[in-house]
């Protein structure tokens, strides 16, 4: 959530800023909401200080019968009257509210202006493309292996998930492995096994709701699928003054994710690319503001270390605006290469959030040698997309005669298997 002090003290800088996550400008609407909501609030506060004066004086009127007394009651009984009024115009001033829960993060300078991911810059690129002569994609490859099944699947669950089987799914787990032990060994994360049903506080404390409400699954008695675990993750700093020595805290977990993929009709329907559920390993970073941009930059070498070590071409682009999460204010995204599709696709999306969630959260920390709180900042990426990796991997280790070389890397978690082929 944007501060409104920060609004107030810089309209022209927040209307630019929604410009260019391609927002019309609010602030006229936003400062006259928040301007009626102050009054109202001084109103209250006035209101209730003058009662209880009134109250201290009613309560020291010997004669209950005086005319005195009367008229003080009646002064009392007034303010309550008008007191009832306001509360129920305050609480019905919701709009600010629901405004302020609407309006994305904002971009730091360095993120490029534009609509959409055509406009993203790219940063770098890892590895050389593989070009395979008739180059088959996972979905056929994994069918043709009798290892990825999508017609069974779709009759007991519908469309947009897949079951794996033997050595593919062994692969699943080899890579779930490998890439925590990456983490955890060699950047300093912290394992956890985390919840996968929250409470819509939860969501709502990383952005994911009321915005993105359709976006997940909703079970009968409440609760929300998490749609990655830096839902759970971060939340575990929620309503907390965390110690400044605790930090930066570095969390990662692999589980499964669950996404309603609404206004996804068309995308991707084949394969393994788009599914309503699929399984990540998340990192997640809770840091103080002056730490964030070189935990960003850390975090985003974590995500890469996995393909370099899976020896997978990629290349590391910049998001623009407009193609940007909700939450985010900066965010790069790592796209492998594949070579059944012949094009680069996303594999991961390491954002800085900033304080955009920490407000929501109301997640602070004492700087050393203070006394006031600060709102830490929070990020968060892919680590990667486990579903995606093992696409990548059938579409770059496949052989002529359809069989799947395991990378080097994996053959110690796939216990010495170093070739899947149907058996």
């Amino acid at each position: 959530m944007l501060d409104i002090k920060w609004i107030r003290e810089n309209p022209g800088e927040f209307d630019r800023a929604l410009v260019r996550r391609n927002l019309p400008k609010q602030s006229e609407h936003v400062l006259a909401l928040d301007s009626e909501k102050r009054q109202i609030t001084t109103l209250i506060q006035e209101l209730q200080h003058s009662r209880k004066e009134k109250s201290k004086s009613l309560s020291s009127v010997k004669d209950k019968s005086s005319l005195e007394f009367t008229r003080v009651k009646r002064d009392v009984e007034h303010i309550n009257q008008k007191l009832d009024e306001l509360t129920k115009q305050a609480e019905r001033n919701i709009q600010l509210d629901v405004i302020l829960n609407s309006l994305p993060n904002i971009p730091l300078e360095e993120v490029p202006f534009g609509l959409d991911e055509t406009s993203n810059q790219l940063i770098k690129t890892i590895g050389e493309p593989k070009h395979i002569d008739n180059a088959k994609q996972h979905f056929d490859l994994g069918e043709d292996l009798e290892m990825m099944d999508f017609s069974q699947t779709v009759k007991m669950s519908g469309s947009r998930f897949v079951s794996l089987k033997g050595p593919i799914a062994r692969l699943e787990r080899a890579l779930a492995n490998f890439m925590l032990d990456t983490h955890t060994k060699e950047y300093g994360y912290l394992e956890v096994s985390s919840p996968c049903l929250v409470k819509p506080q939860a969501m709502y404390n990383v952005g994911q709701l009321p915005k993105f409400e359709e976006d997940s699954f909703l079970t009968t008695n409440g609760y929300r699928l998490i749609p990655t675990s830096e839902v759970s993750l971060t939340n575990f700093v929620a309503d907390t003054i965390v110690p400044r020595e605790e930090l930066p805290l570095r969390f990662t977990a692999y589980t499964p994710c669950f996404r309603s993929e609404a206004g996804s009709a068309g995308k991707d329907t084949r394969g393994m690319i788009r599914l309503h559920q699929f399984s990540k390993v998340e990192l997640v970073s809770i840091t103080t503001p002056n730490e964030s941009k070189n935990e960003h930059e850390r975090m985003l070498s974590a995500a890469e270390s996995i393909l370099q070590k899976l020896n997978l071409a990629y290349r590391v682009m910049l998001l623009c605006s407009g193609d940007m999460g909700f939450s985010a204010h900066k965010t790069y995204d790592l796209e492998v290469w594949l070579p059944g599709q012949n094009q680069y696709r996303e594999i991961s999306s390491v954002s800085n959030c900033g304080d955009f969630q920490a407000r929501r959260m109301k997640a602070r920390y004492k700087e050393f040698g203070s006394n006031d709180t600060t709102l830490v900042h929070t990020l968060n990426g892919s680590g990667l997309a486990v579903g995606r990796t093992i696409v990548a991997i059938l579409e770059n280790y496949q052989n002529p005669d359809g069989s799947i070389t395991v990378p080097e890397v994996l053959v110690p978690y796939m216990d010495g298997v170093r070739l899947i082929e149907r058996k």
